[in-house]
């Protein structure tokens, strides 16, 4: 029997529904908005020009929200949506959306918890550009990133690609993956396909502190602190 969660997102994608394929784009960077969109399938990249330079600002995930800007009257795209996969969207105008978070819990509770994250997200990000170092932002984040999943664990096994970290961290994706690396060959994470696995917290935040203080010797002295593999791995 259909639970009733289900007959209800069934519903609203007979109404509301749109499936889309690998690479296409949902909508460009100063086209009108006349719609708001929430992902119900697939994955789907924004990115944003800046000095004609082509920059990602976050990989969207199911039940995320996007386009909303369209709920502003007379709005136009703030950045270009491009499908990673294929998949599906809800497309929802102005009125339609108000009016399902009047009368659908689920959409409503969907919506408010997107805004938790991305407020906490934002304030995440902003710490992590502050810092210099292209290792210590890439071991904030995920830091940051474990802590939000399993905040009372030792370990945790995170769903992220280089390019959803590299998003995250403002960095480009190979200075990412050589980042990874290194943390590899320290012996702080474990890489399987698009998962990285912290299997001790506790070793990694010793390491961000140690990244930290040697941020902190090369701000004094001009020299830089040798990359993170080789810093002797978890003890």
């Amino acid at each position: 029997m259909q639970d009733s969660g289900q007959a209800e997102r069934d519903r609203l994608f007979a109404r509301y529904g749109r499936r889309f394929s690998k690479g296409d784009v949902i909508f460009r960077e100063g086209d009108d908005a006349p719609e708001g969109y929430l992902l119900q399938e697939g994955r789907i990249r924004l990115v944003r020009r800046v000095r004609g330079i082509e920059r990602s600002l976050m990989v969207l995930r199911p039940n995320e929200l996007f386009g909303e800007t369209a709920l502003l009257d007379g709005a136009r795209r703030t950045s270009t949506a491009l499908a990673l996969t294929e998949g599906s969207i809800l497309a929802l105008d102005q009125t339609t959306f108000r009016r399902l978070l009047e009368t659908s819990p689920s959409i409503a509770l969907r919506v408010v918890q997107q805004l938790v994250r991305r407020l906490r997200d934002a304030e995440d990000q902003i710490e992590t550009m502050m810092l210099r170092d292209s290792q210590s932002k890439i071991v904030n984040a995920l830091i940051k990133l474990a802590q939000a999943a399993n905040p009372s664990d030792r370990s945790c096994l995170l769903a992220i690609s280089p390019l959803d970290l590299s998003t995250r961290v403002g960095l480009d994706v190979d200075t990412v993956r050589r980042g990874v690396q290194q943390l590899r060959d320290g012996q702080y994470v474990r890489v399987v396909d698009e998962h990285v696995e912290i299997p001790d917290l506790e070793a990694l935040g010793r390491l961000y502190a140690l990244l930290a203080l040697k941020e902190e010797i090369r701000g004094t002295d001009g020299s830089s602190p040798p990359p993170a593999g080789s810093i002797g791995g978890p003890t």
